[in-house]
């Protein structure tokens, strides 16, 4: 018997004016003169996005869902080379304090997935010293938040390269070069064009990070179609971690764009995943990469109550029987 738990990502199409992204570009920082009054501006709009996060989390709640994806662009500019002096952690100390203290109060499980151009296996020091500063962001928040954060940030391996087998090996390099309390936060998933499951387990259990399995991903690009074969070493990657094993989902947008995700979960799709699994782990977290974000869980929800093998704990839990 396994437990399944929904989640999705970052935002909802169920509630109205609650964008936990809300944005300010620099080109419209430089444009207010007063630097102060431009600084007060982004402390506002960071902080409309935590509230908003809240927001986010009490209808998670009262939805019955415990597994949420936080945007990564909380605080806008944070990195940015040109605000060094901006201490974004101490203006923005209450709404993250009210974050946690309803945490406590909650059962949700909550990580990020920092954007694309953090790049752990990049040849390029600048880059590489800013994707140390965006983890370290990222753990700030978290910290901010009273979450530990061991394996609370999900990356792709990176790029390429025109060289895969020396891109995972510049990885490896690069890893070294990482503070071991940034090394905890992260686990690594496959992706769809690059870097199979194989390849991620590789690195997986060669530095002992867990493997985010993305199913999607991997039909869109593996070179062993059958990743059964694989389950118990994925399922081995998490043995040390506190949290219960985690995969993403998502189904295609047709079969021409393949790649791209749908605004919602083909639930047949889901199941054939869930069927082969079913046992094998005591609790799965699933999380939904779709479009209609919320919605689509919903409705995936809707669709797995007429399967037969499902029986509802409630509307984003369900246990195989």
């Amino acid at each position: 018997m396994t437990i399944v738990k929904l989640g999705y990502v970052a935002m909802s199409v169920e509630l109205q004016n609650c964008s936990p992204s809300q944005t300010m570009t620099f080109k419209q920082f430089q444009g207010i003169k007063d630097r102060d009054a431009a600084i007060q501006k982004l402390e506002r709009i960071a902080a409309s996005n935590l509230e908003n996060c809240l927001r986010l989390l009490k209808h998670n709640k009262a939805n019955d869902i415990e597994f949420f994806r936080l945007s990564s662009r909380l605080v806008p500019l944070a990195n940015h080379q040109e605000l060094p002096d901006w201490n974004y952690m101490k203006a923005l100390k209450r709404p993250l304090k009210d974050i946690a203290e309803y945490l406590k109060t909650s059962q949700i499980r909550v990580d990020f997935h920092p954007d694309h151009f953090v790049l752990l296996n990049t040849t390029n020091t600048d880059t590489l010293n800013m994707s140390v500063k965006t983890l370290a962001m990222h753990k700030a928040l978290l910290k901010g938040m009273e979450i530990d954060p061991q394996h609370r940030c999900v990356l792709h391996v990176g790029g390429a390269y025109q060289d895969k087998e020396k891109a995972l090996e510049q990885f490896i390099h690069n890893w070294g070069l990482i503070p071991q309390s940034l090394q905890s936060m992260i686990m690594l998933e496959n992706d769809d064009t690059s870097f199979t499951i194989q390849d991620t387990l590789y690195l997986c259990e060669k530095l002992g990070i867990p493997l985010v399995f993305d199913y999607h991903h991997h039909l869109a690009h593996f070179e062993n179609e059958d990743w059964e074969q694989e389950w118990e070493r994925i399922k081995q990657t998490w043995e040390h971690s506190l949290l219960p094993i985690k995969m993403h989902i998502s189904s295609p947008r047709s079969e021409k764009d393949f790649r791209a995700h749908a605004d919602h979960i083909d639930a047949s799709m889901f199941m054939r995943f869930l069927e082969k699994i079913k046992g094998s782990v005591p609790e799965i977290h699933c999380m939904i990469e779709a479009k209609r974000k919320d919605e689509a869980l919903f409705r995936l929800s809707k669709d797995l109550r007429q399967m037969d093998g499902v029986e509802m704990i409630n509307q984003a839990s369900l246990r195989l029987i």
